[in-house]
This record gives structure tokens, C-alpha cells and sequence, in this order.
């Protein structure tokens, strides 16, 4: 299994960014995948997450209204479409997989077991 994050990068504050999660070794129609981001000194958060049963979301209430996650199965790819990017959002930000399920109810980041390497976004004032 292989998550690889792209689209992160400097934007300044009320700008936006796309991540994608390239996902490779499973079949793309059993997961849960979900983004978290850690920034520097502080505990890595859980930001967004899609299931592929009927494509349940989840996001954290810092983000809502301003970030939409989906998935494309026919590229294998996850995206979290980031609006409205505020000063805070700035973190690494990592997808991560859990296959043992299809959806995201009560799943945290333990559950996850496949992460990527992260891509870094960063958001001036």
C-alpha cells in the first residue's frame, strides 16, 4: 500500500490549495481515507475523511465550510479542496488509509494504518 500527497505549497491567507492522495497495493472501493495535519508543537489533528461505502464524509469543525474532501475512483486519488485558507491551516498535512472498513464513523488516527509522507502547506498573513 502507497499514499502519496502532492499539492501543498505558500498561499497567502483567504487563498486556496488542492491536496491529492495517490493511492496504489489496494482496491479502491474498500477504505476509509482520511487527512490529518500536524503543525509544529502541537498534536497531530484529524481534518477531513471520506468512506467508500455511499462516500460519507467527515470534517473537523475547524474546517468546515471551507475544505470538501472526494474521492475519484477511477484515478485512485483522494483530494481535499482547501478554501478560505487561514494563517492556522499552516501544518504538514497527511492522508492516510484505513482499510479494515468502508466508512469514517468512529474512526480515529489509530485506526489508520497506511500514511504518506506529507506535503507541507504554509499560509501567510
Amino acid at each position: 500500500v502507497q499514499l502519496v500527497e502532492s499539492g501543498g505549497g505558500l498561499v497567502q491567507a483567504g487563498g486556496s490549495l488542492r491536496l491529492s492522495c495517490a493511492a496504489s497495493g489496494f482496491t479502491f472501493n474498500n477504505y476509509a481515507i482520511g487527512w490529518f495535519r500536524q503543525a509544529p508543537g502541537k498534536e497531530r489533528e484529524g481534518v477531513s475523511c471520506i468512506g467508500s461505502s455511499d462516500g460519507g464524509t467527515y470534517y473537523a469543525d475547524s474546517v468546515k465550510g471551507r475544505f470538501t474532501i472526494s474521492s475519484d475512483n477511477a484515478k485512485n486519488t483522494v483530494y481535499l479542496q482547501m478554501n478560505s485558507l487561514k494563517p492556522e491551516d499552516t501544518a504538514v498535512y497527511y492522508c492516510a488509509a484505513d482499510l479494515t472498513v468502508r466508512f469514517c464513523f468512529g474512526r480515529s488516527s489509530v485506526h489508520f494504518d497506511y500514511w504518506g509522507q506529507g506535503t507541507q502547506v504554509t499560509v501567510s498573513s
